[in-house]
């Protein structure tokens, strides 16, 4: 009765704020539990199905996207699409399930409230997918979720947990090291078309985190992520169960990959840009069959599926080809970077910065970016968001012509101004610059909104 009336308030709460134009991605969720405390335990009894949890700290929309569409194949899914990954957004989720009784679930997890979220949900699998420094101001340095995880999937096993692991990120290796190999599924890669040779100045870890020692790499794919071992206490790599061995970009605007597991090579082609899109591809495709889906179909609608919100996401707006590609860290936004590098000609960008709570107050991450691999392309660069006159000062510090710089902090009049001045606009939002974009586009019936 008490799970009833928590879900009843939370829709009642959903419907008025529907009624005033809201998501309502999370107040419902935060009603609910409110009156259960016990409800995402209790609701999740209502999915018959699997159940399955993706975290990380790039890429889970991408990956749960492409993981909900492979499992709507033959099922009905209920999971925070929207992106709203703390309990109050999984608890959401639950108040939106139908009357009938569903059979899967999927939920992105935020990394730092992987056990508190995760637990309840009592997930036949756990996707870790990868762990770099983001908004060190809310959650610290790696070590802090390092911990944090570990604790979780020493609980998350008891349960009877499985897991799927990025074997390429050192820390995830130690994070499992207790766990049974048997209940572990690991993904990485092998393309050398990928190797950047050794680590970038901006990557999170070269040290083994059980001894301290500096890591070995023989390969280095994207930030701390490669094939690695430690010399001195023999840590090292995972074997792997799915390997990417081939990997081709198409600019900022596609991929084509092969994929090999135990069934033989997998050829993809992705409607998504860069080598990070080629390892939620590869987390996804692991998981998918992990949680039961079938190898062809599976192919068939990750190729088929569109970009989530904000993250490759192509509108057509003012006249212009839109482009949004969302950046929040120094690893994730330095492959968004090297993909919109890659393009042929000059090109016309917009970077929105802001430095709300969801951001991270801390913005210092700009300057681990590499925007200097952009700066002698850039043709023009609009500059807007709450911090955009320190967005202006480091593309001029990168080598951007100051009169190739406009300063316009409001979002929508920047993009507009940038629409104008070509057909073709790359915009790198962070993440509320990215939300609040597309509510102004929604209105203006651009855009649909995500629920």
């Amino acid at each position: 009765m008490r799970t009833w009336l928590a879900c009843s308030a939370g829709r009642l709460v959903g419907l008025l704020l529907k009624v005033a134009g809201r998501a309502g991605t999370t107040v419902p969720g935060r009603v609910a539990g409110a009156v259960d405390p016990q409800f995402i335990a209790n609701r999740r009894d209502r999915l018959t199905g699997p159940v399955g949890v993706v975290s990380a700290t790039n890429g889970k929309t991408t990956t749960a996207g492409l993981l909900a569409a492979a499992l709507g194949i033959d099922k009905a899914v209920v999971g925070n699409f929207a992106g709203a990954n703390m309990a109050g957004g999984v608890a959401s989720a639950l108040v939106r399930v139908p009357r009938a009784e569903v059979s899967a679930g999927l939920f992105e997890v935020d990394e730092f409230w992987l056990e508190p979220v995760a637990l309840p949900l009592r997930p036949d699998v756990v996707l870790l997918g990868n762990l770099f420094r983001d908004q060190l101001d809310r959650y610290g340095e790696l070590d802090t979720i390092l911990d944090r995880w570990h604790a979780a999937v020493e609980k998350l096993e008891a349960a009877g947990t499985e897991f799927v692991a990025c074997a390429d990120d050192p820390g995830i290796a130690w994070v499992l090291r207790d766990v049974n190999p048997d209940r572990i599924t690991w993904y990485g890669c092998a393309a050398e078309s990928v190797n950047i040779g050794s680590l970038p100045h901006a990557a999170d870890s070269d040290s083994c985190r059980r001894c301290g020692e500096v890591l070995h790499y023989d390969a280095v794919y994207l930030g701390h992520l490669g094939s690695w071992i430690c010399h001195s206490c023999g840590l090292k790599r995972p074997n792997l169960s799915v390997v990417l061995t081939q990997f081709d970009s198409r600019g900022a605007r596609a991929i084509s990959l092969t994929l090999e597991d135990e069934t033989g090579p997998i050829s993809l082609s992705l409607p998504l840009p860069g080598v990070y899109n080629a390892y939620n591809a590869m987390a996804a495709w692991t998981m998918a069959a992990r949680l039961g889906c079938e190898t062809d179909a599976t192919r068939k609608v990750f190729e088929a599926t569109a970009a989530a919100f904000g993250r490759g996401e192509h509108l057509e707006l003012d006249g212009a080809d839109v482009q949004l590609l969302l950046v929040k860290n120094p690893t994730g936004a330095n492959e968004v970077v090297r993909a919109v590098a890659s393009e042929g000609g000059e090109i016309t960008l917009q970077f929105i910065l802001n430095d709300r709570i969801a951001d991270g107050r801390d913005v210092s991450w700009i300057w681990d970016t590499d925007f200097e691999d952009l700066a002698a392309k850039v043709d023009l660069l609009i500059c807007s968001g709450t911090r955009a006159d320190e967005a202006a000062l480091r593309f001029r510090y990168a080598g951007v012509a100051a009169d190739r710089i406009n300063v316009v902090p409001d979002a929508r009049a920047g993009l507009r101004s940038a629409a104008s001045h070509s057909d073709q606009v790359w915009v790198l939002p962070t993440y509320t610059a990215m939300l609040d974009l597309r509510a102004t586009l929604t209105d203006e019936g651009v855009v649909e909104k995500v629920v």
